[in-house]
């Protein structure tokens, strides 16, 4: 008669069968981190738009009403209502391009390219220079204080070119 040994080969399928379950749980574990990040990421850039969406809307009823416009203003009237309005409708082009590189609609490159054109304007560069005392104030590793170098050193960087082809001043980040 044959001797059957069910001790050892149950217990060896058994510790498969377990480390199959956890590699299981493991693996169920390590997806539902991912999707929680994908999650999270994808109500940041919900926040961010809605921020951005009421930040015009603010700025839009102040440059609609002067009386709102002083609220904003932080130069004791030294600047003109009508130069104050052009700085709010400044910043407001500056947070839009802004939030479209932080939630990704655009990279760092086409953003370097969008800022260097905005930069032609003598009323935003009026704008970045009036405005650089609140920009002192960001943490400086914050995303805005590193956009905020990148500009003054583009502006740097188009002052000091010798040639009138503006497009191509500068290197764009990586």
């Amino acid at each position: 008669m044959a001797t059957q040994n069910f001790g050892i080969q149950g217990c060896s399928s058994a510790a498969a069968a377990g480390v199959a379950f956890a590699a299981a749980i493991g693996v169920l574990v390590a997806q539902q981190r991912q999707s929680r990040k994908v999650r999270l990421s994808v109500q940041q850039h919900i926040n961010l738009a809605n921020q951005e969406r009421l930040h015009w809307e603010l700025l839009s009823k102040a440059m609609e009403d002067p009386a709102l416009a002083a609220v904003l203003d932080t130069h004791d009237g030294a600047i003109p209502p009508e130069k104050h309005r052009q700085y709010l409708f400044a910043n407001a082009l500056y947070t839009n391009a802004l939030l479209a590189y932080r939630i990704g609609n655009i990279n760092r490159a086409e953003f370097f390219g969008h800022l260097r054109n905005t930069l032609q304007n003598p009323i935003f560069r009026e704008y970045w220079e009036v405005s650089r005392p609140a920009r002192a104030s960001l943490v400086a590793d914050s995303v805005e204080a590193q956009v905020g170098r990148m500009m003054d050193g583009l502006i740097n960087d188009l002052d000091e070119a010798d040639t009138d082809e503006w497009w191509v001043v500068g290197d764009p980040p990586e």
